[in-house]
C-alpha cells in the first residue's frame, strides 16, 4: 500500500525579497514537498495564522521561519502572540535573522522560539543553513500537524 505523504506547510515570514527568493528556491529544490506561504511583514503573518483578511482561506502552518526585523510588527511581537495563543504555540518557529545580538537570542528562547539561527551573509552559507533546516526540521522532526485535535 502506498503512503501519500501531505506536503508541508511553511509559512516565512520575511521582508527581504532576495531572502524569500532564495529560501524558495532551496526549498523547491529539496528533498522535502512543501508548500511555502510568504508574509512581508508581522502584521500579515499574525492576519495568515489567524486567518482573517486576505488570508482567509490560508493553512495551518506545520512550522514557521520567522525574521526578527520587520516592519509594521516586529519578529519579537509575533513570535509572542504565536506562542500565547493555544491554537499556535505548539506550530516550532525557528528564528532566522541577521541579529547575532545576544539579547536577541536571549528574548527569542524566552519567548518559546524552537531554535535560534542567525542568517549567514555568504550565499553558499545561507543555502547550506537552509538546507540544514530541511534537512533536519522537515525530515527528521515530527511536526505537530494540524490543530489541537491532530487534524
Amino acid at each position: 500500500m502506498e503512503t501519500i505523504c501531505k506536503a508541508v506547510e511553511v509559512l516565512l515570514v520575511e521582508d527581504n525579497p532576495g531572502d524569500v527568493r532564495l529560501t524558495q528556491e532551496v526549498l523547491r529544490d529539496g528533498k522535502v514537498r512543501n508548500n511555502m506561504h510568504v508574509a512581508k511583514d508581522g502584521v500579515d503573518a499574525i492576519s495568515f495564522l489567524q486567518q482573517t483578511g486576505e488570508y482567509a482561506g490560508a493553512p495551518r502552518p506545520d512550522i514557521i521561519l520567522l525574521d526578527l526585523n520587520l516592519p509594521k510588527k516586529d519578529g519579537r511581537e509575533v513570535l509572542a502572540d504565536i506562542k500565547a495563543d493555544p491554537d499556535l504555540k505548539k506550530i516550532p518557529v525557528v528564528v532566522l535573522t541577521t541579529s547575532s545580538a545576544e539579547q536577541d537570542i536571549f528574548k527569542s528562547y524566552d519567548l518559546h522560539a524552537n531554535c535560534y539561527i542567525t542568517k549567514p551573509v555568504d550565499l553558499d552559507q545561507f543555502i547550506r543553513v537552509i538546507r540544514s533546516i530541511e534537512d533536519f526540521w522537515l525530515t527528521i522532526v515530527k511536526l505537530p500537524r494540524g490543530g489541537e485535535d491532530g487534524r
